[in-house]
């Protein structure tokens, strides 16, 4: 089957019944539920764009499977070309939706569990690499996207899945039957899930010995029966009802689309199983996808903040002021750490190794580095397009005032910036920065793929701390220089005697 456009996504939705509810009420349809477009329009982009030529770099690619033409988001990344490339297709889309695209969590959620399934055969014997291979290939010929769903409601977090004092605050197997298995919990925050084809479900953690029936992952349809999602909400999420300036980013929404996905009793077919029971494995397919998800924020994020950085500079322009030192600084200050984000995200793409499997994978160290770094510096650049942009992202009057006929007038002429300009693209740029740099995109960049602590611990134990004490130990003379002593001629202690005198 041909790659889809982004019309078809959205048609092919139509044939889907997932269980979804949206404020208290249940969704009939998702494709037009109101609430939902603007998240329909920004996954449907990552097919649009798919099927332009002038994009069949970032978003194309030859599969390694069926060897077909396919969407970079059903593929498996078999060269760092491949690595590279993905993070060329997250900038490109954060700069054509200016939101959460969707798509990207079950893309890595597809390469982890590709990468891992094949170890645990080697070790185990099993066949969860075949069975998966047969699942991508059902993927790439139907141009499926998936909702990646890794985290857990965790419950006591400090407690181990099977020591809660209800097992359902992790996935788990609650029952085995002939062809398959039956599991019950539920999978929380997790991204574009009501959009979405299937649902491919990973642990959250590592597990032990006594959690063994926690150590699940499998797929399974959205509409699957015992399947419910709950839609989250998000800060000003209503605006979207409210025309097309208020909402900030009315065709593509704020964030994600995240809902609760509560699985009550759902027989999962052993085709559709990559892991069951084997807890040695779990650490490892927790940290491959995070490095693969933490290496994406170098890419969206970056392609965000070139949207927030031209609004910031456009602000200036229609005030008058783009000459301004004091504000052409900030604008500098704020490509300069967008762009180090965006180098980090290159090198651990470029640093990138080959597994067992034949996939490649990036760099985990730098990937944390990389995600680290975003939940500073997407604050940090947003707090700048704050200044830039004045109060008048949070005192603005609302556009069925400027829709008014009786004080629409006033509110044209007293918001207006420079003479000659219209205060109408005033407004949808002030509250294009209202949605980017106040609304709910920034807790995103701050736990999307985990908080803070979660990468600064996979930065401690990627970072070899011991090799960069023995370089200092090194450079000091208290572990030798053999590099120095054939410079010199002579041992450190023999070259320094004289001074010990």
């Amino acid at each position: 089957m041909a790659m889809k456009s982004g019309k078809e996504y959205i048609e092919s939705l139509k044939k889907l019944k997932p269980v979804v509810y949206a404020f208290g009420e249940k969704v009939e349809s998702v494709v037009d539920f109101p609430m939902f477009k603007p998240h329909l329009h920004a996954a449907a982009m990552t097919y649009e764009l798919a099927v332009h030529p002038e994009f069949e770099q970032e978003m194309t690619v030859v599969s390694s499977i069926n060897g077909d033409k396919i969407s970079r988001f059903t593929h498996i990344h078999h060269s760092i070309d491949d690595l590279v490339n993905k993070i060329k297709m997250m900038r490109l889309l954060g700069q054509k939706t200016a939101t959460c695209f969707q798509r990207c969590v079950g893309f890595d959620g597809l390469n982890a569990v590709y990468i891992t399934s094949c170890d645990i055969d080697a070790k185990h014997g099993t066949d969860y690499h075949k069975r998966f291979k047969a699942y991508m290939k059902y993927v790439q010929d139907n141009d499926l996207m998936l909702a990646g769903a890794m985290s857990d409601p965790k419950g006591d977090r400090s407690l181990r899945p099977s020591q809660q004092a209800d097992p359902d605050m992790y996935v788990h197997v609650v029952d085995r039957k002939p062809g398959g298995v039956v599991v019950r919990g539920a999978k929380a925050h997790i991204t574009g899930s009501v959009n979405s084809h299937e649902i491919i479900v990973m642990p959250t953690r590592t597990m032990g010995p006594d959690d063994k029936d926690y150590a699940i992952s499998f797929t399974i349809p959205v509409d699957e029966k015992g399947v419910t999602m709950i839609f989250g909400r998000q800060t000003n999420d209503t605006r979207r009802l409210d025309g097309e300036i208020d909402p900030g980013n009315a065709k593509y929404g704020i964030v994600g689309g995240e809902a609760l996905i509560v699985f009550d009793d759902v027989f999962i077919p052993s085709e559709r199983v990559f892991m069951d029971g084997e807890v040695d494995f779990t650490g490892q397919l927790v940290e491959t996808f995070a490095g693969f998800h933490r290496s994406n924020y170098g890419g969206c994020k970056v392609g965000l903040a070139d949207v927030i950085t031209g609004a910031a500079l456009w602000m200036t322009e229609n005030n008058g002021i783009e000459k301004s030192p004091y504000l052409r600084d900030l604008l500098a200050e704020m490509v300069c750490m967008a762009e180090t984000c965006w180098s980090c995200s290159l090198a651990c793409s470029y640093q990138g190794s080959r597994t067992n499997s034949g996939a490649y994978t990036i760099n985990p160290l730098l990937a944390n580095v990389v995600k680290l770094n975003i939940t500073r510096y997407a604050y940090e650049w947003m707090r700048l397009a704050q200044d830039i942009a004045g109060g008048l992202i949070i005192t603005l009057p609302s556009e069925k005032d400027f829709r008014n006929p009786e004080i629409g007038k006033f509110v044209d002429k007293y918001f207006k910036g420079k003479a000659g300009t219209s205060t109408i693209d005033r407004m949808r740029i002030v509250r294009l920065i209202e949605n980017m740099a106040v609304g709910a995109g920034l807790p995103e960049s701050m736990h999307g793929a985990g908080p803070p602590q979660a990468q600064k611990m996979m930065i401690q134990r990627r970072a070899n701390m011991e090799r960069k004490k023995e370089l200092a130990e090194t450079i000091v003379g208290i572990k030798p220089d053999k590099y120095f002593e054939k410079i010199v001629g002579q041992s450190e202690a023999e070259y320094f005697s004289k001074f010990r005198k």
